[in-house]
C-alpha cells in the first residue's frame, strides 16, 4: 500500500524544522522565528486545556494532536536558555529527537483521519479482484446474523464506496414484490448526521431510476435510535411501474393533481365516491397544509383525472381548506324542477325553496329578514331570456303565500308580466307607471310610520310575522329598472325614489326588487342602492353574457368575486375529437341545452352557489302556485294615498302638476304639465310630457353640442 501524501509532507516538515529549532535560538535569539514557535506552543497548550474540559470522547487524541507544537516551543525555550548548544550538544539532540518522534507518531495526519475517507489503495490486479473484495467484506461487514437480502444489499453498497459514509443496517423486501425493498441506513460514525445522500446515490448501486427512490426520516422507536444519524430509503421500481400504467385514484391525484404543477397543488385526496343513480363521481380533497387556501385550476384538474374539460358537467365547491370536485355524466342543471306550492310556502323564518344546486341540494331564498326583523329587498340581474321573469313568478308566489302585497312594473308590456298581474295587487308596463308606483311606495313609508298598532295605539316599526302589525309587507318589483332610470321624462324620478326606497323601506315593511341587464352605476344603480340591496337580499344573478359581467354583478356580495361560477350560453357535451372532425370536414354536433333559469345566488356567508331555479309554466294555470285571494293594502293606507293624490289608475296620462309645476297663465306653449326651469325637485328636468312624449333635438356634431350648451346657459 502506498504512503499517503499527507504523511509524506508531514515527515518532510519535521525534517526541515528540526535544524531551525536547534540553530535559531542560539544564533539569532531575537529572531521572529522564536516568537512564532513560542506562540504556536501557547496555542497547543490552549488546545490541551479545551480537550480536557470537553465532554466529547477523544480527548487523548486531541492532546496528542497538539503535542508537536507544545514540544517545539519547549525545545526553543531550552535552546535559548542553554549556553551555546548546551552540554554534549543537548539542543541538537532535542531537536533530532523531536523530529524522530514526529516522523514515527505523526499526530496531525494520523489522528485526524477520523473525518476522512480511507486513503486510496494501489491498483489491484484483475486476477486478485475477487479475493480482495471477499477479504474486505469480511472486515467491513461482520457476521451479525443478517439475512441474505441484507448481506447482498451490503455488498452492493460497499462496492459503491458506502455513499455519504453510511452502511446498511437492514434491508426488507416489500410483500408481493420482486425488486421493491426498504433499506435502513446509519452513519458509519457514531454521533454524525447523514448529509449529502441523494436519491441518485441510492439508485446507482441497485440499478434503478432515481425517481424510484424515496428518502424518509426514521422515527425513534423502542429499542432503536433515530434522528439525523439514521435514514430510510424506499426503493420501489416495481410499484412505480404499476403506478405509471395503472394508478389508483389516490396515486393519480397525488401525481397529476396535487403535485406542484397540478391543478390543485398541495392537496390530497380524501376519498372518491361514485353515485350510479345520479351519474356523478365525487372527488373530496383537502389541503395538506391547513393554513393554505385551495388554488384550483379546473381545466388542469380535469386533464389530471382524465375527465372531459366541460364546464357543464364538472364543478368545484370550496369550503375552507376542503373542496369537492363533482363530475357528472350529463349536465345536471339541464333538468327541469317544477315549482309547487309546497316548495314555495315560506317557513316561520321566511325561507322558501327557490331552486336546486348541481348536487341536488335545495337552495332557499327569503321573503323577509328574520334575523334583522325587517323586510327583504331583492336584486335580480340577467340578460334577455335568462330566466328573470320565471324567477319573478316563484318569488311573487312565495311572498303572496306569506300574505304579502306585490306590485310589478315593467318598461314594456309582455305576455308573462300581464299573466302575473292577475295574481298580484297591481301591475303596469311603462316608465310612468313605475314612477307612480315608487312615489306611492315612498309615501307609504310616511303613512305606516304614523299608523297606530291596535294593542297599544302607538306606531311601531315593521315586525315580520307579528300578528299585531296593522299592515302587510309590500314588495315593489321594477323590471328593466336600468332602462326606466334612463327615461328622458321620468328617469330621474324613478332613480331618486328607488334610492330612497332601498334606504328607508325596510323598517316600514317595504321591499324593493329591481331587475335588469346591467350592474353598472351609470345605468341606474347608484352605489348606495347597490350596497343596500346586496346587504339585505340574496342577490340572484342569471346569465350576464360573459363571466366578467357576472363577476361585476356579484362584486361586493362575496368573499372572493373571482370564485363566481361560470354560466355558459348553452350546455353541450364535447363529443369526439375536434381535430378529427376538422380533418374529415365534418360539422360540430349541435346538442346544446339552454341555460335559461340557471343562476348564481349569493348566500348569507358570501358564498356563491350555482343553481337551477324552479320552473313556473306560464302556459298552464299559475293559480296552483298563488293563494286563492289576492293580498291588497288596508283601507286606511288606500285612503291616505288618495288624500295625497297618489292612488288612482296609474295607466292614465300625466296629470297636471303631478311631476312638474303647472305652467303660468301667460305661458302660450300649448298648456299641460311639462318641465319648466327649476323643477319640483330643485333641478332642471330632461324633458316634459303632456299626454305623449316630447321629442328632443338630436346632437350629431360638436358644433351642435356647443350651441345646445350655450342655449341652456343663456350664453
Amino acid at each position: 500500500m502506498s504512503t499517503p501524501r499527507s504523511v509524506t509532507l508531514e515527515r518532510l516538515a519535521y525534517t526541515l524544522t528540526a535544524p531551525v529549532l536547534a540553530v535559531a535560538p542560539n544564533l539569532y535569539p531575537d529572531s521572529p522565528v522564536n516568537q512564532i514557535v513560542q506562540l504556536a506552543g501557547a496555542a497547543g497548550i490552549g488546545g490541551w486545556i479545551l480537550a480536557c474540559k470537553s465532554d466529547e470522547t477523544g480527548a487523548g487524541r486531541k492532546i496528542l494532536r497538539w503535542s508537536p507544537l507544545v514540544l517545539a516551543a519547549a525545545i526553543d525555550v531550552t535552546a535559548k536558555i542553554t549556553t551555546d548548544f548546551g552540554p554534549y550538544g543537548l539542543d541538537g539532540l532535542l531537536a533530532a529527537g523531536w523530529a524522530a518522534a514526529g516522523f514515527l507518531v505523526m499526530p496531525f495526519s494520523r489522528h485526524t483521519r477520523r473525518r476522512h475517507r480511507p486513503a486510496l489503495a494501489a491498483p489491484v490486479p484483475v486476477a486478485q479482484l475477487a479475493p480482495a473484495e471477499a477479504a474486505e467484506l469480511d472486515v467491513a461487514v461482520p457476521d451479525d446474523g443478517a439475512d441474505a437480502l441484507t448481506r447482498g444489499a451490503r455488498v452492493l453498497w460497499e462496492q459503491a464506496g458506502m455513499p455519504a459514509r453510511t452502511y446498511i443496517v437492514k434491508a426488507t423486501r416489500h410483500p408481493g414484490m420482486r425488486h421493491d425493498m426498504t433499506i435502513l441506513l446509519r452513519a458509519s460514525e457514531t454521533g454524525r448526521p447523514i448529509t449529502g445522500l441523494s436519491q441518485e446515490a441510492v439508485a446507482a448501486p441497485f440499478g434503478v431510476h432515481a425517481g424510484d427512490v424515496v428518502l424518509a426520516d426514521v422515527a425513534i422507536q423502542p429499542g432503536r435510535q433515530g434522528g439525523p444519524g439514521w435514514l430510510e430509503a424506499r426503493i420501489t421500481p416495481d410499484a412505480n411501474a404499476r403506478r405509471r400504467t395503472k394508478p389508483t385514484p389516490q396515486e393519480r391525484w397525488t401525481d397529476k393533481v396535487g403535485s406542484p404543477r397540478g391543478g390543485a397543488p398541495g392537496s390530497e385526496l380524501v376519498h372518491r365516491d361514485r353515485d350510479v343513480v345520479r351519474g356523478v363521481t365525487f372527488y373530496r380533497a383537502k389541503m395538506a397544509d391547513p393554513t393554505e387556501t385551495p388554488r384550483i385550476d379546473l381545466a388542469k384538474v380535469c386533464r389530471g383525472l382524465g375527465l372531459p374539460e366541460d364546464d357543464s358537467c364538472v364543478f368545484v365547491l370550496i369550503d375552507g381548506t376542503e373542496f369537492l370536485i363533482s363530475a357528472f355524466d350529463k349536465p345536471p342543471l339541464s333538468a327541469i324542477f317544477p315549482a309547487t306550492r309546497e316548495l314555495l310556502t315560506p317557513d316561520a323564518k321566511g325561507m322558501y325553496v327557490c331552486g336546486f344546486t348541481i348536487t341536488g341540494q335545495p337552495v332557499k331564498n327569503m321573503v323577509f329578514q328574520h334575523d334583522k326583523n325587517a323586510a327583504a329587498h331583492g336584486l335580480i340581474l340577467g340578460v334577455s331570456r335568462s330566466g328573470k321573469t320565471q324567477f319573478f313568478a316563484i318569488n311573487m308566489a312565495a311572498q303572496s303565500l306569506d300574505g304579502q302585497v306585490v306590485w310589478l312594473s315593467t318598461v314594456r308590456k309582455d305576455e308573462k308580466t300581464s299573466t302575473l298581474g292577475k295574481y298580484i295587487d297591481r301591475q303596469g308596463s311603462n316608465a310612468l307607471w313605475m314612477a307612480r308606483s315608487l312615489r306611492a311606495a315612498k309615501a307609504l313609508c310616511e303613512i305606516r310610520a304614523e299608523m297606530p298598532w291596535p294593542h297599544d295605539g302607538q306606531p311601531h316599526d315593521y315586525k315580520p310575522g307579528d300578528s299585531r302589525c296593522p299592515y302587510r309587507q309590500l314588495n315593489v318589483y321594477a323590471d328593466e329598472f336600468m332602462t326606466a332610470a334612463q327615461d328622458s321624462d321620468f328617469g330621474e324620478f324613478i332613480q331618486t325614489d328607488g334610492d330612497d326606497l332601498t334606504v328607508t323601506g325596510l323598517k316600514y315593511g317595504i321591499g324593493f326588487n329591481p331587475a335588469g341587464q346591467s350592474p353598472f352605476a351609470h345605468n341606474g344603480f347608484s352605489t348606495e342602492m347597490k350596497d343596500n340591496l346586496r346587504q339585505n337580499s340574496r342577490p340572484t344573478i342569471f346569465n350576464m353574457g360573459s363571466p366578467a359581467a357576472t363577476r361585476k354583478a356579484a362584486e361586493g356580495t362575496m368573499e372572493n368575486a373571482y370564485d363566481v361560477p361560470t354560466i355558459p350560453a348553452r350546455y353541450s357535451r364535447n363529443e369526439g375529437s375536434a381535430i378529427e372532425r376538422a380533418m374529415r370536414g365534418e360539422a360540430d354536433p349541435e346538442n346544446g341545452v339552454s341555460t335559461g333559469g340557471v343562476a348564481v345566488i349569493v348566500l348569507d356567508n358570501g358564498r356563491a352557489v350555482l343553481m337551477r331555479s324552479l320552473y313556473a309554466d306560464f302556459d298552464t294555470d299559475l293559480a296552483t302556485l298563488f293563494p286563492d285571494e289576492v293580498n291588497r293594502l288596508t283601507d286606511h293606507e288606500v285612503a291616505e294615498l288618495e288624500k295625497r293624490g297618489l292612488w288612482f289608475d296609474w295607466n292614465e296620462p300625466v296629470r297636471p302638476g303631478e311631476f312638474w309645476p303647472e305652467p303660468d297663465e301667460d305661458d302660450d306653449d300649448g298648456g299641460g304639465s311639462r318641465p319648466r326651469g327649476k323643477g319640483a325637485r330643485g333641478g332642471a328636468k330632461r324633458g316634459g310630457k303632456s299626454g305623449s312624449s316630447r321629442s328632443e333635438p338630436q346632437i350629431k356634431s360638436p358644433r351642435q353640442a356647443l350651441e345646445a350648451i350655450k342655449s341652456l346657459s343663456d350664453a
